[in-house]
């Protein structure tokens, strides 16, 4: 199992739609700095590969969907019933499962970190305060921010099909403009944190973020214990604890655990390894001490979990 590529994830795309893997690909988008793409929610469904029980993989790009039917999120700590016009936001670090509850409409983008350098001031998507929230990225629109959100996205498809030849800065501006949708509907203290404390938390993300995916079952975790963690950012195992529940609300093993359990999740999913190996590669010393683990956050065994049905997001 590894973090799905590119070429791989046009590979997984192109089965659910009528069109064929060269006519995916946006035109010019080889010469661009990262990649963009906008699909019709709808194409998808109408071939049966968008329902329960298929496979969604997008865990190397940034995504945001705009979701006009109901359906339901399976994050690692909770659950999301999504009502129609909400908008998602999913990055590679927060995998959920979804449910779609009925006939589904509504348009999602794929881009690249890279994708939206150029219009970032020099800092990276995991640094703009929408990913950095405590709360999860899924906000129910009002009518007049659903109107302008299917607007954007009428946009972008428009655009992506033109010939204009900076038609990718255009849709950097509109990916931008969502952004900026979902960052005004946060609290005002989100948005201005202190800056040596966000720079720790950031710090921290980014050390429990490296550690994964896992791509082979010699791998092991390294770092599991909140101590673990203190001791690579020097500083005091209180203080990051204190750190990390102001800005995130939750503690510092709740996000290790939390991290474990969605790696655990895709390499149940998404691999052949046995329970063994992916108990010993996320440091488990068996089976029992694993499973033990995962109930707390997916309420069923990694085996059961294994055999669901579901959509990965």
């Amino acid at each position: 199992m590894k973090t799905t590529a590119l070429q791989a994830l046009y590979q997984e795309l192109a089965p659910c739609t009528s069109l064929d893997l060269n006519t995916l690909l946006p035109s010019g988008i080889q010469r661009e700095v990262g990649h963009f793409n906008v699909f019709n929610l709808a194409d998808f469904w109408e071939t049966s590969q968008l329902r329960p029980g298929a496979s969604y993989p997008c865990r190397s790009f940034y995504k945001i969907s705009f979701l006009r039917s109901r359906s339901r999120a399976e994050y690692a700590h909770q659950t999301i019933d999504i009502a129609p016009d909400t908008l998602v936001f999913s990055t590679p670090r927060e995998g959920f499962q979804w449910w779609p509850a009925e006939r589904q409409q509504g348009q999602f983008c794929l881009y690249s970190a890279e994708f939206m350098l150029p219009v970032l001031g020099g800092l990276t998507l995991d640094e703009l305060p929408l990913f950095q929230a405590s709360g999860l990225p899924v906000f129910q629109l009002t009518p007049a921010e659903a109107a302008r959100t299917a607007t954007i996205f009428a946009y972008m498809h428009e655009e992506l099909a033109s010939d204009y030849a900076h038609k990718y800065d255009l849709l950097r501006a509109y990916v931008l403009e969502l952004l900026h949708l979902g960052q005004k509907r946060q609290p005002a203290t989100v948005l201005h944190p202190a800056h040596s404390a966000a720079r720790l938390a950031s710090r921290f993300a980014e050390l429990l973020e490296r550690q994964f995916p896992l791509t082979t079952s010699q791998q092991q975790v390294p770092l599991r214990t909140a101590k673990d963690f203190a001791d690579q950012l020097a500083v005091h195992v209180n203080h990051l604890n204190k750190v990390l529940k102001e800005h995130t609300g939750r503690t510092t093993t709740d996000l290790i655990g939390g991290r474990l359990a969605q790696e655990a999740k895709v390499l149940l999913r998404q691999s052949d390894w046995t329970l063994g190996e992916i108990a010993d590669s996320l440091g488990f010393v068996d089976v029992a001490h694993f499973s033990h683990f995962f109930r707390r956050y997916a309420t069923v065994s990694p085996g059961a979990f294994r055999t669901q049905e579901a959509v990965v997001i």
